[in-house]
C-alpha cells in the first residue's frame, strides 16, 4: 500500500517535504510522532497522529510512538496563548505508561516483524545531557534568527495571542524537539517526523538539525489540524475533552460525541478516525444521501471508533443505553444499566432524592410523584398525568394503584421517572 496516497484520499495530508514520497515507495522508513505525557490519557485530539501511525505501520513502515518525558517538562508554544504545567518525573512516567496502554490498541508493539512499534522517551537520552553541553553542540547549529522565523514563536512576540512574549523555557522547545529527531535518526535510522500542521516549524527545526550537523536528510510530513464544520475546536464538549480512558468520558458518552456529528464533520471524520476502505465509505456516503434521517454515517463513525477504543460489549451497551433515552428501551434492558452506564445515559436530567426509609416503609403512587419527589407539583396535576397514561417509572407504565417500594430501586439507589416522551427525571434513593 501506499501510504502517502492513503493519507491524501482520506483527507490526512497538509505538507510534506520534497523527496517524502518518493523514499517511502522505496524502503521501509522508521517515522515517529510526539504526543506530549500532560495526563495519564490521551484524548481524541491524539487520535489524527494515532492513526497515522496504524497507517504507516498497515503499509509496511515502523512507527515510533515519542512520549515526551522532557519537552512534557517544558511544553509546546504552537498554538499556546499561555505556557503550560510543569510536570514532575514521577507524574510523567505514570502518563507514560497509561498512554502505552492506550496506543497498544492502535498499533503492534509485540511482534517479531521488522516493522513492530516502539515506544520511546526523549527524557531517556534528555536527562543525563547538561546545559552546557546541549548549546555548545546543538545550539551553535541552529541561528536565532531561523528560530525566530517560526510562526510559533512570532505569534507569541507580536502580542497576537494575547501575551507578553514567551519565556526562554519555551523558545528552546524547538531545539529539544529537533534534537529528538536528530537523536532518532542516529539511534534508530528514523528519518521522518510526522504531526499536526502547527508543528511544522519543530520538524523542520529537526531536518535542519540532521542536515547541518550529519549532512544527511530527513523529512516531514504533517496533516491538517482537525476543525468542525462550523468553526468549533473538535474535541471539546461543554464538560472539556473526549478522553480515551472510560474513567474520564465513560464508553457511552464518547459513542454519543461520534454520534451526533453533523453530515458534513462525519463525511470528514469517518475517513481520519476509522480503517473502513474507500468503498466503504463510497457506499455508506451514497446510503447517507437517501435518507439522511437515518444517520447512516454517524452510526458506522461511532461504531468503528468506539470498538477500536474501547470494545465490542462497550459498544453494544452504548447503543442499548441510547435506545433507553430515545424511546425504544426496555425495563429489562434498564435494569441491566451498570450504575456508571446509568449516570452517564441520564447526565443532566433533573434529580431529586427522597429517602430509603419512606420507601420501605411503603408510599403511594401520587404522593411519590408530587410531594416526595417533586416530579409534578401538585398531587392534582400528578393524578391528571396518571389518568392520562402519560406517566412512566422505569420504562413501564404506572397508575394510581402501581405499587411503589424498593423493588422499584435501579442499582439499588435510583428510580427513573418518565412524563411524556421527552421529559425525564431521576429519583435517588438515600
Amino acid at each position: 500500500m501506499n501510504f502517502v496516497e492513503e493519507l491524501r484520499w482520506r483527507g490526512m495530508l497538509h505538507s510534506m517535504m520534497p523527496g517524502t514520497e518518493e523514499l517511502l515507495n522505496k524502503e521501509l522508513v522508521t517515522a515517529y510522532v510526539g504526543i506530549d505525557p500532560t495526563a495519564d490519557s490521551l484524548h481524541i485530539g491524539h487520535l489524527v497522529g494515532i492513526m497515522m501511525l496504524k497507517h504507516l505501520q498497515r503499509c509496511g513502515h515502523k512507527p515510533l510512538a515519542l512520549v515526551g518525558g522532557a519537552t512534557g517538562m517544558i511544553g509546546d508554544p504552537s498554538g499556546k496563548s499561555q505556557e503550560r504545567k510543569l510536570l514532575d518525573e514521577e507524574s510523567l512516567r505514570h502518563n507514560q505508561a497509561c498512554i502505552q496502554k492506550q496506543l497498544a490498541k492502535f498499533l503492534d508493539f509485540d511482534s517479531n516483524e521488522p516493522n513492530r512499534a516502539e515506544l520511546v522517551n526523549n527524557y531517556d537520552w534528555m536527562k543525563d545531557m547538561s546545559f552546557l553541553a546541549f548549546i555548545r553542540d546543538i545550539g551553535k547549529h541552529i541561528t536565532v534568527n531561523y528560530m525566530m522565523a517560526k510562526d510559533s514563536v512570532k505569534k507569541r512576540f507580536s502580542g497576537e495571542t494575547g501575551t507578553d512574549g514567551m519565556s526562554f523555557t519555551e523558545f528552546t522547545y524547538q531545539l529539544v524537539q529537533g534534537f529528538d529527531f536528530f537523536h532518532l535518526f542516529q539511534a534508530k535510522g528514523c528519518k521522518l517526523q510526522m504531526g499536526g500542521s502547527d508543528q511544522w516549524g519543530n520538524i523542520t527545526t529537526g531536518t535542519e538539525l540532521i542536515r547541518r550537523k550529519l549532512g544527511e536528510e530527513a523529512y516531514g510530513l504533517t496533516c491538517p489540524l482537525i476543525t468542525k464544520a462550523d468553526g468549533g475546536k473538535f474535541g471539546k464538549t461543554e464538560s472539556g475533552n473526549v478522553w480515551l480512558d472510560p474513567e474520564r468520558t465513560s464508553p457511552y458518552q464518547f459513542y454519543q460525541f461520534w454520534l451526533n456529528c453533523s453530515d458534513e464533520d462525519a463525511a470528514r471524520y469517518i475517513r481520519i478516525f476509522t480503517m473502513l476502505g474507500r468503498e466503504e465509505i463510497e457506499a455508506l456516503e451514497a446510503e447517507h444521501r437517501q435518507a439522511p434521517h437515518l444517520r447512516a454515517l454517524q452510526k458506522a463513525l461511532a461504531r468503528e471508533i468506539t470498538v477500536q477504543v474501547h470494545s465490542e460489549a462497550d459498544y453494544n451497551a452504548a447503543v442499548e443505553a441510547s435506545e433507553i433515552l430515545f424511546g425504544k428501551g426496555t425495563t429489562e434492558a434498564l435494569r441491566n444499566l451498570s450504575e456508571k452506564m446509568f449516570l452517564a445515559v441520564f447526565d443532566g436530567v433533573p434529580r431529586c432524592e427522597m429517602s430509603r426509609a419512606t420507601l420501605e416503609s411503603g408510599v403511594g403512587m401520587i404522593d411519590f410523584l408530587s410531594q416526595e419527589t417533586g416530579v409534578f407539583a401538585s398531587k392534582g396535576e400528578a393524578r391528571r398525568a396518571l389518568k392520562e397514561n402519560s406517566v412512566s417509572v422505569n420504562k413501564e407504565k404506572v397508575n394510581e394503584e402501581t405499587p411503589v417500594n424498593t423493588g422499584l430501586l435501579l442499582n439499588d439507589a435510583y428510580i427513573l421517572v418518565q412524563k411524556g416522551k421527552k421529559n425525564y427525571y431521576v429519583v435517588q434513593v438515600r
